[in-house]
């Protein structure tokens, strides 16, 4: 399986042997100054891609797993010093991850209750107010009381 990381690798290596084809052809044409900058130039890049291709561990005498305490038999770094090891049970490591999932859904439960509940007690209010006023319900369907409502509250201070 070819791996989009690889196959730029493989473009990448396909252009830099055409450059190169394509250099050596019209090397022969260039002045012997010109060349041998080439030649250097192409010692440098050598160099630097046998000091990239080393693997990175020889470079680090420290790595992250001495600095953490190593890694646990599942692959993951855990903190302590390499001398405490993890003796946790997984499904106790589990639950404790799925912890904080359960909080979130319980707080958005309760915060859906809470607003249900409040919108109840709204509407409550609206139909106290209208059954206890000194108006009739039915006079709230007529078409005038809107005209009502309006003088009424512009009178008011």
């Amino acid at each position: 399986m070819i791996t989009p990381s690889h196959h730029n690798e493989l473009a990448a290596e396909q252009f830099a042997r055409k450059l190169t084809a394509r250099l050596s052809m019209t090397s022969a044409e260039l002045p012997y100054v010109v060349t041998e900058r080439l030649r250097a130039a192409r010692m440098q890049a050598l160099s630097a891609r046998k000091r990239s291709s080393t693997p990175l561990r020889a470079h680090q005498p420290e790595t992250a797993s001495s600095l953490f305490g190593g890694n646990n038999a599942e692959g993951t770094l855990s903190l302590g010093g390499p001398g405490h090891a993890d003796t946790t049970p997984v499904w106790v490591r589990r639950l404790l991850t799925a912890l904080p999932l359960v909080a979130l859904a319980a707080g958005l439960t309760f915060i859906g209750v809470e607003q249900d509940s409040r919108a109840t007690l709204d509407v409550a209010e609206v139909d106290a107010a209208l059954l206890t006023s000194e108006l009739p319900p039915a006079a709230y369907t007529d078409p005038g009381f809107q005209q009502y409502l309006q003088t009424t509250v512009s009178d008011t201070p």
